[in-house]
């Protein structure tokens, strides 16, 4: 079984926020912005962090369905994998992801049984291709957020938002434990770091509210 840690933090000021109505069209996103409920379905006896993480009433007893933009009907993407010898797509969603200046930008996440695509939804290129084998780690807060951290070490780590992020872990580390006898760890913490380039640590932080959650980014 993978490992689930749990970290309890304090956090501060609100930088970012996140609700759950619309997906903003703008490829950078700045300030408060608007997000679209799921429309998966996920049970609680699929929950891989129950017990640690607050879940929204929306997202419990949920079915996974993976493909949300329906990759066959996308040549681009189609080539892309093609040319990296991909073959078996095990998610892909309109993710936001953060750049290491803070903006947020639209992309296609892509999560096969070998590596996590990142390609610019605009444009349809691929801009960062990350070995499953390569993932340290993700890091989550314990709140009701659509904040997820994955860790590479040997790289620079990835920030995203998505309504899907439980999905999105629980395929990660499932796919990564079929792969190899590797343990994916998942942190979950309300204050950790990540590296947004090889040589620039962020420090995300989170606090409950009465209106929601709280998020602030922030440069160590």
């Amino acid at each position: 079984m993978s490992r689930y840690l749990s970290n309890r933090g304090g956090t501060q000021e609100q930088k970012v926020r996140f609700d759950e109505e619309a997906i903003p069209d703008k490829d950078e996103v700045g300030g408060t912005l608007k997000l679209r409920p799921s429309d998966s379905n996920i049970t609680e006896d699929q929950e891989p962090f129950m017990g640690v993480k607050v879940r929204r009433k929306a997202s419990i007893h949920r079915d996974y369905l993976g493909d949300y933009v329906d990759v066959p009907s996308r040549p681009y993407l189609m080539k892309i994998l093609e040319k990296q010898g991909d073959k078996k797509v095990l998610f892909a969603d309109t993710v936001l992801k953060f750049t290491s200046t803070g903006k947020m930008k639209r992309r296609i996440l892509l999560v096969t049984d070998f590596a996590i695509y990142i390609v610019d939804l605009e444009s349809g290129a691929l801009k960062r291709r990350i070995a499953l084998a390569a993932v340290e780690k993700l890091c989550l807060s314990e709140l009701s957020d659509n904040f997820l951290a994955i860790v590479i070490p040997t790289e620079y780590d990835l920030l995203m938002a998505s309504t899907r992020k439980t999905e999105i872990v629980t395929i990660l580390v499932d796919a990564t434990k079929s792969q190899s006898d590797y343990e994916l760890d998942v942190l979950f913490s309300n204050r950790f770091e990540y590296n947004a380039t090889s040589e620039l640590v962020k420090e995300v932080q989170f606090e409950q509210v009465e209106a929601g959650v709280k998020t602030r980014i922030s440069r160590k």
